[in-house]
């Protein structure tokens, strides 16, 4: 299956960060010692010889980067991956104890995730194995005769190691939240963005992936491997140039384009639509919603014009390239040296064991993709990690601290001076509605009727994946389950999603985000700052377009409309000119939501501290004042590095900005920033007051 594809299909609405805060009016315990530092912030890898006003990431944070390796098995590190490797370790130490003991028949929770993990680390079974393992879903694809045929083994995605060229998910219908809706988007690349099929920046890339392509039709022994290679990674480039960018898939109003199942064959003739959704396993489904458009009818005429063996071809490979992390070493090899070598710059592969939680618990391969909860036992293993890890009762202290941080946001928005009432009114509306769920969810996903078998890795994959997918098709046609989590317990990020809910799980309670000994404003600095961003997402600029009621509508006033477009196209201005490697730019307009965020997590984080102090005098701690501590503990809760081949990739794939700029381009809008640090006109990231963007 295609992890990555479908976990972006089911969570089209959600916008990734982190979040959560402590009150600066809590000391921290007498006798714990804050992690980072004396009181939270690690000064010894601060560069304080830089000037804050020409490079603050670097100031807060140059010694640790210039000392600091790149760990061989990763494409870039950070506290933040300082955090998932401690997750990591935790989980290895409860996985190693519970598959110490081998259960035949595996029944509880605990046994089926220890028979999954044992699966993993049955290497000499694997090996044993080779291409065997997915032979049954190859000789669908060799038994196929026609292209009506092979789309309907499309309709798999969800379902096995199949891929297709239009993605599905299910989520809440963006105009009417009170159901659900079956979402379609577009597919069947395998590089990591259109721009590598078409840019000749990307042509070393793209040469290696050939060469991928051919290696995995060769271990699986399709004739002709070399030219069937040409052929696929041609027929994607096809695909590539019909595709839509990044950026334009952020657009909310362009994406929701509702249809009947009728109305989409008749828009998008030349594939076998019915077979496609027929064989998802989606009863009596009438009507889809279609994400890009004008890309549709593209990607059909290409595929109803490509040669069946190229089709043919191509579900081999990708078939392959779903399964190779689970497969025989010289699969597992070819996958390593192409996404974590090539493509992330990463220069060794990771440690079975850790391979292994991937699997098990969700996450990545090491390589930079996200790989999230499908075909895992995610939600399981994150119940087993709270029972151990995270409380109750923390959890009902962190809920009641992230609801002050929510009033403050409230009188934040009561103090706008662009916005009118009118708009104003809706906007504290929408935010009243949000649910802050923190921890883990409280109705746990039911495990009792997956088949775990500790001598078949490939098939336990595939039956969590159908799992999954019968969880959420299963409620399809019911209410809306507003309880619900799209990100495990144990993930180390969090989200603002469709549910008008932010969620932040156990995973990412640690330092440098959340030390309850460490002094509060960096705490409000790092956690604030962090939820301050996830409640921002909901008014970015497409957060801002979904009411209170959760659905697609505006609800500006033209004036009030008009106004935040013109500040938001300042600030994309801002960020475009921003540059990580020679010659490679942030785009501005693809990482506008998460840099409006961070803007609004920033100032969200100094306002709430200062209210905290309720008008008594912040401390002065080693020479900082608070707000500059606050400043610190957003610039260290950032702090890291990754290889040049990992920032390409981020900086056309991904929404969020490089790290370095999740730094310094909030900090040169915040007004409080040249107050704090003194800066000065000469510095390089100043900005005259009356250029500086300020929006929440």
């Amino acid at each position: 299956m295609n992890n990555t594809s479908i976990l972006r299909a089911r969570t089209l609405l959600l916008f990734l960060s982190s979040s959560l805060v402590l009150h600066a009016a809590d000391s921290p315990p007498p006798n714990n010692k804050p992690q980072y530092g004396a009181w939270g912030f690690d000064l010894a890898g601060a560069d304080t010889k830089t000037k804050p006003g020409d490079d603050f990431f670097r100031y807060a944070n140059g010694s640790w980067i210039d000392k600091t390796q790149i760990p061989p098995d990763k494409p870039a590190y950070s506290l933040r991956l300082a955090m998932t490797d401690l997750t990591e370790q935790r989980l290895h130490e409860m996985m190693e104890t519970l598959a110490a003991k081998d259960v035949g028949n595996p029944s509880t929770l605990q046994e089926k995730v220890a028979a999954f993990y044992r699966s993993f680390m049955d290497e000499a079974r694997i090996e044993e194995l080779g291409a065997k393992s997915i032979e049954s879903v190859l000789s669908e694809v060799k038994k196929a005769e026609t292209r009506d045929d092979l789309a309907a083994l499309m309709g798999h995605e969800g379902l096995d190691y199949e891929s297709s060229l239009f993605s599905y998910g299910i989520d809440v219908d963006l105009k009417d939240p009170s159901k659900y809706a079956f979402y379609l988007r577009q597919g069947g690349l395998g590089l990591p963005d259109r721009d590598y099929y078409l840019k000749p920046e990307f042509e070393k890339q793209k040469s290696a992936y050939q060469a991928y392509v051919t290696t995995l039709l060769k271990l699986v022994a399709w004739p002709e491997a070399e030219a069937r290679a040409r052929d696929v990674v041609d027929f994607e480039t096809k695909i590539a140039d019909a595709s839509w960018t990044k950026a334009e898939q952020r657009n909310l109003d362009a994406i929701y384009n509702p249809m009947t199942v009728d109305e989409l064959a008749k828009f998008a003739p030349g594939f076998n639509w019915n077979g496609f959704l027929g064989t998802t396993r989606m009863d009596n489904l009438s009507g889809v919603i279609i994400a890009e458009k004008s890309a549709f009818p593209k990607l059909a005429e290409i595929y109803s014009k490509a040669p069946l063996e190229t089709i043919r071809a191509w579900h081999a490979f990708h078939i392959s390239d779903n399964a190779a992390p689970y497969l025989s070493k010289a699969f597992t090899a070819a996958y390593f040296e192409l996404r974590g070598k090539t493509l992330s710059g990463q220069k060794e592969q990771q440690a079975r064991w850790k391979r292994a939680i991937t699997a098990v618990a969700g996450g990545d391969f090491g390589v930079g993709d996200r790989f999230g909860t499908f075909g895992t036992m995610g939600f399981g293993v994150g119940q087993l990690y709270s029972a151990k890890y995270f409380p109750p009762e923390a959890k009902a202290k962190i809920q009641e601290l992230v609801a002050n941080l929510k009033d403050a946001y409230h009188a934040r928005i009561e103090q706008l001076d662009w916005m009118g009432e009118e708009t104003k009114k809706e906007a504290l509306k929408k935010l009243d509605t949000y649910t802050i769920k923190v921890g883990y969810p409280d109705h746990p996903r039911d495990y009792s009727k997956l088949v775990i078998k500790s001598d078949d890795l490939i098939g336990n994959i595939k039956r969590c994946a159908q799992l999954d997918w019968a969880f959420y098709s299963g409620r399809f046609y019911g209410p809306v389950d507003k309880t619900d989590w799209g990100m495990t317990p144990q993930t180390n990020d969090a989200y603002n999603g469709s549910l008008r809910d932010i969620v932040f799980p156990a995973g990412i309670l640690q330092p440098p985000i959340f030390d309850p000994a460490a002094d509060p404003a960096i705490n409000y600095g790092a956690a604030g700052g962090v939820i301050g961003h996830e409640l921002t997402h909901g008014f970015d600029d497409q957060g801002r377009k979904i009411d209170a009621s959760g659905a697609l509508r505006d609800w500006w006033t033209a004036k009030d409309a008009d106004t935040f477009k013109k500040r938001a196209e300042v600030l994309g201005s801002q960020y475009s000119k921003f540059e990580p490697l020679p010659g490679v730019k942030v785009n501005g307009e693809l990482t506008m939501g998460e840099n409006i965020a961070d803007l609004g997590g920033v100032v969200l984080a100094l306002e709430a501290y200062q209210t905290s102090l309720k008008g008594e005098p912040a401390p002065v701690i080693d020479g900082f004042t608070g707000e500059q501590r606050v400043l610190l503990g957003w610039a260290q809760a950032w702090r890291g590095k990754g290889s040049d081949d990992f920032v390409r990739k981020q900086v056309v794939s991904d929404p969020h900005s490089p790290r370095q700029f999740r730094v310094n381009g909030p900090m040169r809008n915040v007004d409080a920033w040249y107050d704090a640090f003194k800066i000065e006109s000469g510095d390089k990231l100043f900005v005259a007051p009356n250029d500086r963007v300020r929006i929440w």
